[in-house]
Protein backbone atom coordinates (compact mmCIF):
# COMPACT_ATOMS: atom_id res chain seq x y z
CA UNK A 1 0.00 0.00 0.00
CA UNK A 2 1.29 3.23 -1.00
CA UNK A 3 1.61 5.90 1.87
CA UNK A 4 -0.59 9.21 1.43
CA UNK A 5 1.26 12.30 0.85
CA UNK A 6 -0.83 14.81 2.66
CA UNK A 7 -0.83 18.40 1.33
CA UNK A 8 -1.85 21.75 2.76
CA UNK A 9 -2.90 25.23 1.51
CA UNK A 10 -2.99 28.72 3.49
CA UNK A 11 -2.68 32.05 2.82
CA UNK A 12 0.72 33.17 4.42
CA UNK A 13 -1.26 34.23 7.96
CA UNK A 14 0.09 36.93 9.81
CA UNK A 15 0.82 35.30 13.27
CA UNK A 16 -1.68 32.67 13.08
CA UNK A 17 -4.14 30.81 15.65
CA UNK A 18 -3.28 27.14 16.66
CA UNK A 19 -5.86 25.97 13.63
CA UNK A 20 -3.17 27.07 11.07
CA UNK A 21 -0.28 24.96 12.57
CA UNK A 22 -2.64 22.18 13.26
CA UNK A 23 -2.47 22.08 9.20
CA UNK A 24 1.25 22.20 9.41
CA UNK A 25 1.68 19.66 12.13
CA UNK A 26 -0.79 17.39 9.98
CA UNK A 27 1.02 17.81 6.28
CA UNK A 28 3.91 16.64 4.49
CA UNK A 29 3.94 19.83 2.21
CA UNK A 30 2.70 22.53 3.14
CA UNK A 31 1.55 25.37 0.54
CA UNK A 32 1.86 29.08 1.57
CA UNK A 33 -1.02 30.31 -0.86
CA UNK A 34 0.95 33.77 -1.99
CA UNK A 35 0.03 33.93 -5.72
CA UNK A 36 -3.59 34.87 -5.06
CA UNK A 37 -4.68 38.75 -5.06
CA UNK A 38 -4.94 40.30 -1.71
CA UNK A 39 -8.18 42.21 -0.85
CA UNK A 40 -8.59 45.76 -1.70
CA UNK A 41 -10.24 47.09 1.04
CA UNK A 42 -11.60 45.04 4.40
CA UNK A 43 -10.34 43.05 6.79
CA UNK A 44 -7.86 39.96 6.13
CA UNK A 45 -6.00 37.33 7.96
CA UNK A 46 -2.76 38.56 6.14
CA UNK A 47 -2.35 41.25 7.89
CA UNK A 48 -4.34 41.29 11.25
CA UNK A 49 -5.08 38.72 13.84
CA UNK A 50 -6.61 39.21 17.07
CA UNK A 51 -5.05 39.51 20.60
CA UNK A 52 -6.55 39.05 24.05
CA UNK A 53 -6.87 42.03 25.65
CA UNK A 54 -6.28 42.94 29.54
CA UNK A 55 -10.12 43.82 29.68
CA UNK A 56 -10.55 40.42 28.65
CA UNK A 57 -11.99 41.13 25.15
CA UNK A 58 -10.38 40.22 21.96
CA UNK A 59 -9.10 42.97 19.64
CA UNK A 60 -7.24 42.99 16.06
CA UNK A 61 -4.22 44.36 15.93
CA UNK A 62 -3.18 45.34 12.11
CA UNK A 63 0.18 45.38 9.86
CA UNK A 64 -0.50 49.06 7.76
CA UNK A 65 -0.10 48.10 4.58
CA UNK A 66 0.29 50.29 1.45
CA UNK A 67 -2.79 50.76 -0.63
CA UNK A 68 -1.95 52.91 -3.22
CA UNK A 69 -1.32 50.47 -6.09
CA UNK A 70 -3.91 49.77 -9.04
CA UNK A 71 -6.28 47.09 -10.07
CA UNK A 72 -4.48 43.59 -9.26
CA UNK A 73 -1.79 42.76 -6.30
CA UNK A 74 -1.03 39.71 -5.56
CA UNK A 75 -0.29 38.67 -1.84
CA UNK A 76 3.38 38.46 -2.64
CA UNK A 77 3.76 41.68 -3.92
CA UNK A 78 1.62 43.58 -0.77
CA UNK A 79 4.56 46.43 0.86
CA UNK A 80 4.16 47.25 4.18
CA UNK A 81 3.66 50.80 5.41
CA UNK A 82 6.99 50.91 7.59
CA UNK A 83 6.30 54.68 8.25
CA UNK A 84 3.62 54.14 11.08
CA UNK A 85 6.40 52.62 13.90
CA UNK A 86 3.93 49.58 13.99
CA UNK A 87 6.30 47.13 15.31
CA UNK A 88 7.21 49.35 18.36
CA UNK A 89 3.10 49.86 18.56
CA UNK A 90 2.90 45.81 18.60
CA UNK A 91 5.41 45.13 21.59
CA UNK A 92 3.98 48.02 24.11
CA UNK A 93 0.31 45.50 23.37
CA UNK A 94 1.97 42.67 23.85
CA UNK A 95 3.73 43.99 26.88
CA UNK A 96 0.12 45.92 28.27
CA UNK A 97 -2.19 42.87 27.79
CA UNK A 98 0.62 39.54 28.56
CA UNK A 99 3.24 41.39 30.66
CA UNK A 100 1.76 39.19 33.58
CA UNK A 101 1.19 35.97 31.64
CA UNK A 102 3.25 32.90 32.64
CA UNK A 103 5.86 33.38 29.75
CA UNK A 104 6.18 36.49 28.89
CA UNK A 105 9.69 36.90 29.50
CA UNK A 106 10.56 33.16 27.35
CA UNK A 107 8.09 34.44 24.55
CA UNK A 108 8.98 37.77 24.16
CA UNK A 109 12.91 37.09 23.72
CA UNK A 110 11.73 34.89 20.67
CA UNK A 111 9.12 36.96 19.22
CA UNK A 112 10.95 40.34 19.03
CA UNK A 113 13.41 39.64 16.41
CA UNK A 114 10.26 38.19 14.51
CA UNK A 115 8.24 41.40 14.87
CA UNK A 116 11.24 43.73 14.29
CA UNK A 117 12.26 41.98 10.77
CA UNK A 118 13.04 45.05 8.92
CA UNK A 119 11.33 43.55 5.72
CA UNK A 120 8.88 45.99 4.19
CA UNK A 121 7.11 42.50 2.50
CA UNK A 122 4.21 41.14 4.20
CA UNK A 123 4.72 38.06 2.42
CA UNK A 124 8.06 37.62 3.59
CA UNK A 125 7.26 38.95 6.92
CA UNK A 126 4.71 36.46 7.91
CA UNK A 127 6.26 33.45 6.13
CA UNK A 128 9.44 34.21 8.09
CA UNK A 129 7.29 34.19 11.16
CA UNK A 130 5.98 30.98 10.66
CA UNK A 131 8.93 28.96 9.91
CA UNK A 132 10.52 30.55 12.94
CA UNK A 133 7.34 28.91 15.03
CA UNK A 134 7.17 26.24 12.98
CA UNK A 135 11.42 25.33 13.96
CA UNK A 136 10.93 26.30 17.94
CA UNK A 137 7.86 23.91 17.62
CA UNK A 138 8.75 20.82 16.21
CA UNK A 139 7.06 20.58 13.01
CA UNK A 140 9.11 19.47 10.26
CA UNK A 141 6.66 19.52 6.72
CA UNK A 142 8.50 20.99 3.36
CA UNK A 143 7.17 24.47 2.86
CA UNK A 144 6.75 25.95 -0.35
CA UNK A 145 5.11 28.62 -2.41
CA UNK A 146 2.61 28.51 -4.21
CA UNK A 147 4.17 31.61 -6.69
CA UNK A 148 7.01 28.89 -7.46
CA UNK A 149 4.52 26.96 -9.74
CA UNK A 150 3.19 28.61 -13.02
CA UNK A 151 -0.91 27.57 -12.23
CA UNK A 152 -4.25 28.56 -14.02
CA UNK A 153 -7.28 28.18 -12.58
CA UNK A 154 -9.49 29.26 -9.59
CA UNK A 155 -10.88 27.60 -6.62
CA UNK A 156 -11.00 23.28 -6.68
CA UNK A 157 -8.72 23.42 -10.08
CA UNK A 158 -6.27 25.70 -8.57
CA UNK A 159 -5.86 23.85 -5.55
CA UNK A 160 -6.24 20.26 -7.14
CA UNK A 161 -3.21 21.66 -9.53
CA UNK A 162 -1.03 22.63 -6.35
CA UNK A 163 -1.73 19.23 -4.65
CA UNK A 164 -0.23 17.41 -8.08
CA UNK A 165 2.62 20.04 -8.69
CA UNK A 166 3.81 18.48 -5.54
CA UNK A 167 3.22 15.04 -5.98
CA UNK A 168 0.40 15.23 -3.10
CA UNK A 169 -2.39 12.37 -2.81
CA UNK A 170 -4.54 13.86 -0.27
CA UNK A 171 -5.38 17.14 0.30
CA UNK A 172 -6.32 18.85 4.19
CA UNK A 173 -9.04 21.46 3.45
CA UNK A 174 -9.56 23.49 6.48
CA UNK A 175 -13.10 23.99 8.23
CA UNK A 176 -13.75 27.66 5.95
CA UNK A 177 -13.60 25.15 2.84
CA UNK A 178 -17.09 23.53 3.11
CA UNK A 179 -18.14 26.83 1.00
CA UNK A 180 -16.56 26.03 -2.16
CA UNK A 181 -15.38 22.32 -2.14
CA UNK A 182 -16.53 20.06 -4.70
CA UNK A 183 -15.59 16.60 -3.62
CA UNK A 184 -16.23 15.03 -6.94
CA UNK A 185 -13.77 16.95 -8.67
CA UNK A 186 -11.20 15.90 -5.96
CA UNK A 187 -11.72 12.14 -6.71
CA UNK A 188 -11.79 12.56 -10.31
CA UNK A 189 -8.17 14.30 -9.68
CA UNK A 190 -7.41 11.05 -7.94
CA UNK A 191 -6.83 13.70 -4.62
CA UNK A 192 -8.16 11.89 -1.24
CA UNK A 193 -10.07 14.90 0.59
CA UNK A 194 -9.49 15.04 4.06
CA UNK A 195 -11.39 17.72 5.89
CA UNK A 196 -9.33 19.05 9.18
CA UNK A 197 -12.28 19.51 11.82
CA UNK A 198 -10.03 21.17 14.09
CA UNK A 199 -11.56 21.16 17.52
CA UNK A 200 -9.66 24.47 19.39
CA UNK A 201 -8.16 23.35 22.47
CA UNK A 202 -8.99 25.45 26.05
CA UNK A 203 -6.60 26.79 27.81
CA UNK A 204 -5.78 28.96 31.09
CA UNK A 205 -5.75 32.59 29.54
CA UNK A 206 -5.00 34.91 32.66
CA UNK A 207 -7.24 37.35 33.97
CA UNK A 208 -10.09 35.68 31.74
CA UNK A 209 -12.65 33.47 33.24
CA UNK A 210 -14.54 32.41 29.60
CA UNK A 211 -11.78 31.21 27.08
CA UNK A 212 -11.72 33.15 23.64
CA UNK A 213 -11.14 31.13 20.86
CA UNK A 214 -9.25 31.92 17.35
CA UNK A 215 -6.87 34.27 18.76
CA UNK A 216 -3.24 34.77 17.66
CA UNK A 217 -0.50 31.93 18.57
CA UNK A 218 0.46 34.36 20.67
CA UNK A 219 -2.25 34.06 23.15
CA UNK A 220 -1.38 30.53 23.81
CA UNK A 221 2.45 31.16 23.81
CA UNK A 222 2.44 33.54 26.20
CA UNK A 223 -0.34 31.20 28.81
CA UNK A 224 1.52 27.99 27.86
CA UNK A 225 4.59 28.50 26.43
CA UNK A 226 6.00 26.36 23.76
CA UNK A 227 6.22 23.02 25.61
CA UNK A 228 2.43 23.74 26.28
CA UNK A 229 1.58 24.55 22.53
CA UNK A 230 3.49 21.48 21.26
CA UNK A 231 0.66 19.47 23.90
CA UNK A 232 -2.30 21.77 22.47
CA UNK A 233 -1.24 20.55 18.52
CA UNK A 234 -0.60 16.92 19.86
CA UNK A 235 -3.78 16.85 21.14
Amino acid sequence: MIDRKIIAIHQPNFFPWLGFFNKIARADIFILLDHVQMPKTGGTWINRVQLLFSDGKPRWVTVPIKRTYHGFQKVTDVQINSTTQWQKKFLKTLWANYGRSPYYHQIITYLEPLILNDTDNLAEFNISAIKMLNRKLGLTPQIVRSSEFPLDGTSNEMLIALVQAVGGTAYLCGGGASDYMDDNKYASAGVDLIHQNFQHPVYHQIGNHDFVTGLSIIDALMNVGFEGVKDLLNR
